[in-house]
């Protein structure tokens, strides 16, 4: 993955976020030994790292200042982070086995823009539904920077004739949940695809197991292709609405063929919906 990767993406494809052009960015240094601790001037709403070989650590469900960075042995990256007032702040991260500091405390002039341009110039809070949180652009914007970015989860996959359905992530963010899905189609013959459904299957109760199936409706669909020629792969995502299931009930991906009969069920259990990363 290309260095500032998230830096090029966000302040390029949002018409929201106003940047700081030709900023040079501060390094952080951190090693899988000791936590390196990052104190922001606002309460931290999203941080991600470039390459997995970075871990940033923060609250999720209640927004706080802390943050902590760990890294294992591997090139440099980036690390973004945007506070829930829209402000963004971003720096290069690299490995090393010294840590020439273990604290660092952020200022507001060190962010290099904001994703709303009234937060600039405004004290005022921005209210909740005006949240960009909550805006397609924000979720496609999120997405396409999944869909290019390598992924790691157990295998949930499922196989037919050549055709391989697999979820390679599931990503909570915020409020939202991101399913990174792929199909291979690994045969001779191009897929076309009828449809991609997801729905919530419940045991009901009695003597006989069977399930009942109730329909999940996905906020966006993202990148859903309608063909997967012969030998090609291709890489979608399925933003939801935060949910959990219970150990009883499985979340199901139903991928039908036009025209054909390479149909598979993908069946993810609830530790997968319950834990994401």
């Amino acid at each position: 993955m290309k260095q500032l990767l998230f830096i090029s993406f966000f302040l390029a494809v949002n018409p929201l976020v106003k940047a700081q052009q030709n900023t040079e960015l501060d390094t952080i240094y951190a090693n899988d030994k000791k936590n390196v601790a990052l104190f922001f001037p606002e309460p931290i709403r999203h941080g991600i790292t470039g390459s997995e070989n970075f871990i940033f650590t923060f609250n999720r469900e209640k927004e706080k200042y802390l943050g902590l960075l760990q890294a294992k042995p591997g090139d440099e990256s980036n690390l973004l982070v945007i506070s829930n007032r829209g402000s963004i702040f971003s720096y290069i991260i690299k490995y090393s086995n010294e840590l020439p500091t273990l604290n660092h405390f952020i200022t507001k002039d060190k962010q290099i823009g904001n994703e709303n341009p009234l937060s600039d110039n405004s004290t005022k809070e921005i209210p909740k539904k005006h949240s960009f949180s909550k805006t397609k652009e924000y979720h496609e914007g999120f997405c396409s920077y999944l869909i290019n970015r390598k992924h790691r989860i157990a295998k949930l996959k499922k196989q037919i004739d050549g055709v391989t359905l697999s979820i390679e992530n599931i990503v909570f963010d915020k409020e939202e949940l991101y399913f990174v899905i792929q199909i291979d189609n690994n045969s001779s013959l191009d897929y076309d695809l009828n449809f991609l459904n997801t729905s919530v299957q419940t045991r009901k109760k009695g003597k006989k197991k069977s399930m009942q199936s109730l329909p999940k409706e996905p906020i966006l669909k993202y990148n859903l292709p309608v063909k997967i020629k012969a030998k090609q792969t291709k890489k979608m995502i399925y933003v939801f609405s935060k949910f959990s299931i219970s150990p009883y009930r499985l979340v199901t991906l139903e991928l039908n063929e036009k025209n054909g009969e390479r149909n598979l069920k993908l069946k993810v259990a609830s530790k997968y919906i319950n834990n994401p990363n």
